[in-house]
């Protein structure tokens, strides 16, 4: 069976006069008795209709950004592990091997790690989810190897002093030696 709709329209001018009316006035209740019969809908529906109508719908899920097959720690885990075997293999034109080929090995042959050794189910990681964590939280190729950026060098203050040569040069250490030798003489 079908659902009714009831117009966007006629739920805001409905929500408006009902604003102008006291909350426990019996004109309320007599103007949603007649919008519901209008309609072919029950009081209830109306009711619904108008709570739903003010708020605002989410554009993502709720446990968007999470993985749901499994926990954070473990998706994560799994995410360092393949990220590393990607910077490993890779050569000097920066190739190096696919998400679909790392998750295959891991499967296949799990992996030693300083938390013990790694071996996740078959079927468990897929291409397109391991490829959005790794971009998420910064494991994907480009970020793991770019370069620090560099930070300039520079004094707070006009006077402040950053480097001291205490070193004595081998040359004037040498001529002041001969010098002193020379006066002894």
């Amino acid at each position: 069976m079908a659902r009714k709709q009831i117009p966007a329209e006629a739920l805001i001018h409905l929500r408006q006069r009902l604003d102008g009316l006291p909350s426990r006035c019996p004109e309320r209740r007599i103007l949603i008795k007649e919008t519901a019969a209008l309609y072919g809908v029950s009081t209830d529906t109306l009711y619904r209709s108008l709570r739903q109508g003010s708020r605002p719908k989410a554009l993502n899920r709720a446990d968007s950004g999470t993985p749901r097959k499994l926990s954070q720690k473990e998706m994560e885990l799994y995410c360092e592990v393949i990220a590393a075997f990607k910077i490993r293999t890779s050569n000097k034109k920066g190739r190096h091997i696919s998400t679909v080929r790392a998750i295959e090995l891991l499967e296949e042959y799990g992996m030693e790690t300083p938390q013990g050794f790694i071996k996740p189910p078959e079927g468990l990681l897929t291409r397109s989810t391991v490829n959005y964590y790794l971009k998420t939280w910064g494991y994907d190729q480009a970020r793991m190897t770019r370069q620090p950026p560099a930070v300039r060098f520079q004094a707070t203050h006009s006077n402040e002093c950053w480097h001291f040569d205490k070193a004595v040069r081998r040359t004037e250490y040498s001529a002041r030696r001969h010098a002193a030798l020379v006066h002894l003489i």
